[in-house]
């Protein structure tokens, strides 16, 4: 998840930027308080929080979890620490939130680089380590598969941020 540190100076960065929580890794988190019995059951449960339509509906959903699991205050406890940053998820249709709701490709990605990187004490020339992180995403991204609903979620980035995505193109 987040820190709340990183999550400041994204924003201290980036002011347009809207930063939250991956709610796997939010799940993740909290089933760690469940024995492995309950977890299937609780899993299912949270989806009514983090797949309501709105952020009040899953304040609502939230609520009712607190209600269904009294001996588990713990999880819905990690969701309501975590509440400012899973709220900007619901300002988002379903087609951008299918693919917002994981970090874990990023992540992904960010561990190849820093492996590529983690053997070598220094660089000749700033090109050379351009040129290294270059080979590795070259290599990597031969793995990459399409991402299911990424036309419909192209789409909604684009109504919402028309503007941005035009700069891109235009470098």
């Amino acid at each position: 998840m987040w820190s709340c540190a990183l999550g400041l100076a994204i924003e201290a960065v980036f002011p347009s930027t809207l930063v939250q929580t991956c709610i796997v890794h939010l799940i993740r988190a909290s089933l760690k308080f469940v024995n492995w019995k309950e977890r299937k059951a609780m899993a299912a449960d949270l989806k009514s929080i983090y797949r309501a339509a709105t952020a009040e509906t899953a304040e609502l959903a939230l609520a009712a979890f607190r209600v269904k699991y009294p001996k588990h205050q713990a999880v819905a406890d990690v969701w309501e620490r975590n509440w400012p940053r899973v709220i900007p998820f619901f300002e988002f249709p379903e087609e951008i939130r299918k693919i917002i709701y994981t970090t874990n490709a990023v992540e992904s990605l960010h561990m190849t680089l820093r492996k590529v990187t983690k053997n070598r004490a220094s660089f000749p020339t700033p090109d050379s380590a351009i040129k290294l992180l270059y080979m590795a995403l070259r290599n990597v991204s031969k793995k990459w598969t399409t991402v299911q609903g990424w036309p419909q979620a192209l789409q909604q980035f684009t109504i919402r941020w028309g503007d941005r995505i035009e700069a891109v193109g235009r470098t």
